[in-house]
């Protein structure tokens, strides 16, 4: 594998992972009062939980991609 095939194809899954991040954030935005009570039927817990967590697991997601799409992407544009 080259640096080229490699760099491509952190560039594609920064892309993909980008927009997912940024397809549920904005889902969760436009439908938080549904997916807390769907998940508050099914869990049985309180709103204020499930918003918590909803923003938990957004922020771990954000950094994720950060750690192991973008830094590694912008560490080979920036060597090559």
């Amino acid at each position: 594998m080259t640096i080229e095939t490699l760099r491509e194809f952190l560039f594609w899954n920064m892309v993909i992972n980008v927009g997912l991040l940024i397809f549920s954030s904005l889902m969760i935005l436009a439908m938080r009062g549904w997916v807390c009570r769907f998940h508050g039927r099914m869990f049985h817990l309180p709103e204020e939980k499930i918003s918590s967590a909803m923003y938990k697991i957004i922020a771990f997601y954000k950094i994720i991609v950060i750690v192991f799409n973008v830094v590694p992407y912008i560490a080979l544009r920036i060597m090559a």
